[in-house]
């Protein structure tokens, strides 16, 4: 389909949008009296108005019965877990039992290599993407040191060929057979931070597999972004953050994806905490361990309610749109963006914008390698009041997200870019 860059087709195309109303659930930043351009719902998302409810609640309950808000009132906090886990299994495309709502991130990652990194003769090394998202390249570092293996020798980076911006299948593919003897794990963002680049995670795992290889995948920056399909691809395992295309606030409560096949397995390690004993028991506080049989039996600690509350603001967004009516505007709101930069670029002189996100396998982030004034540009689109970000050296970030950006966001920000280019 060939988009029309006018202010009216995007309005046009608005008045065509079933989620256009979804909008007005979310507060969008305003400065001045005006709405701003938030184009960052891949760094973090907007905050759901219902979220103030549902943390109002949470308050209420520990005012009224204290400790006892756990089993007490119309909503007790032990059920918390429940009301998360079917809208989140939807958008994860696996079994609600395969799911733990957790910690943050960076510690779901430690957890998940304490049970998946199983080095034996020469099958210690660990394949991960080459510049990873920091937290996935510091966990790595510093859980090998702590087994007192040597991260030179057990982590194995695999990046783009010369010259060009993203990892080819191919070569992932190609270097988890030719050293399947040695690779104990592959580690793998699902979405690369920087490029936008959406791995085909459902390949990625099968030759894993095939190679008698371990998978799991750091999906940050692609959980509430692209379908995903977690328990048909048999990945071992996945941790997200809920901060970004999740909406669930700055420092959200994390989540883990760990297959079934995995839940009953004796020979699986794992760091254990109360909270992930099995719950008929709990309370009787006895000596031995023994997991909740879900993925729940990976939790440590008892959860903040808080955390959950926003969490559960969000995710009832997701359950309200429809997350098949989600997918279907991303992809309609991404090609729109995609129309309006290629236009851009052919209305210069000379290209000033390299656009390093493949053009198929994508989310809703795009990321602009700039080839001319980038930072000036960068700078005079925050005057603008139109929220993107910036990566050095070059490279201007920005993610048009379907819950709460509209076509003529996306032509707003085209336009801008246009004038400041023309500058």
């Amino acid at each position: 389909m060939q988009h029309q860059p006018s202010l009216d087709y995007a309005r046009e195309l608005d008045q065509q949008d079933e989620l256009r109303s979804m909008r007005d659930n979310f507060i969008i930043p305003v400065h001045n009296g005006k709405e701003q351009t938030y184009l960052l719902g891949n760094s973090l998302g907007l905050q759901p108005k219902s979220a103030r409810n549902y943390i109002d609640k949470i308050l209420q309950q520990w005012s009224d019965y204290g400790v006892e808000g756990f089993f007490l009132g119309d909503d007790p906090w032990m059920n918390y877990h429940d009301h998360l886990i079917n809208p989140l299994s939807t958008i994860a495309g696996c079994l609600p039992h395969e799911l733990s709502i957790m910690n943050q991130l960076t510690v779901n990652l430690h957890l998940m290599l304490v049970s998946f990194y199983r080095p034996a003769g020469r099958k210690r090394k660990i394949l991960c993407e080459k510049k990873a998202f920091p937290s996935d390249q510091y966990t790595f570092e510093t859980y090998v040191k702590h087994l007192g293996l040597d991260p030179d020798d057990i982590i194995m980076e695999l990046g783009p060929r010369e010259g060009e911006h993203i990892i080819r299948l191919e070569d992932i593919c190609q270097t988890i057979e030719e050293n399947k003897d040695e690779i104990a794990l592959v580690f793998w963002g699902g979405l690369n931070y920087y490029t936008g680049q959406l791995f085909d995670m459902a390949t990625m795992t099968r030759v894993a597999h095939e190679s008698n290889i371990l998978i799991g995948f750091d999906l940050a920056h692609a959980a509430g972004n692209v379908e995903l399909k977690l328990h048909e691809w048999d990945m071992d395992f996945a941790c997200w953050c809920s901060y970004k295309y999740l909406n669930s606030g700055p420092g959200a409560v994390g989540a883990v994806f760990i297959n079934e096949k995995h839940h009953k397995d004796p020979a699986v390690n794992r760091l254990a905490g109360w909270w992930g004993y099995d719950k008929a028991t709990r309370f009787k506080m006895e000596k031995g361990f023994k997991p909740i049989p879900t993925a729940e039996g990976w939790q440590l600690s008892t959860p903040s309610l808080l955390l959950y509350a926003c969490h559960r603001a969000a995710l009832d967004q997701f359950e309200l749109a429809g997350w098949n009516k989600i997918l279907s505007k991303q992809k309609k709101l991404n090609a729109f963006l995609w129309e309006l930069l290629n236009d851009l670029n052919t209305a210069q002189s000379e290209q000033v914008i390299e656009i390093l996100t493949p053009a198929q396998e994508r989310g809703c982030q795009v990321s602009l390698l700039m080839l001319k004034n980038g930072k000036v540009v960068y700078d005079g689109l925050i005057k603008k009041g139109i929220f993107v970000d910036w990566r050095e050296p070059d490279v201007i970030r920005l993610a048009p997200v379907p819950l709460y950006n509209s076509f003529e966001e996306v032509w707003n920000f085209y336009s801008t870019m246009k004038e400041l280019l023309r500058d």
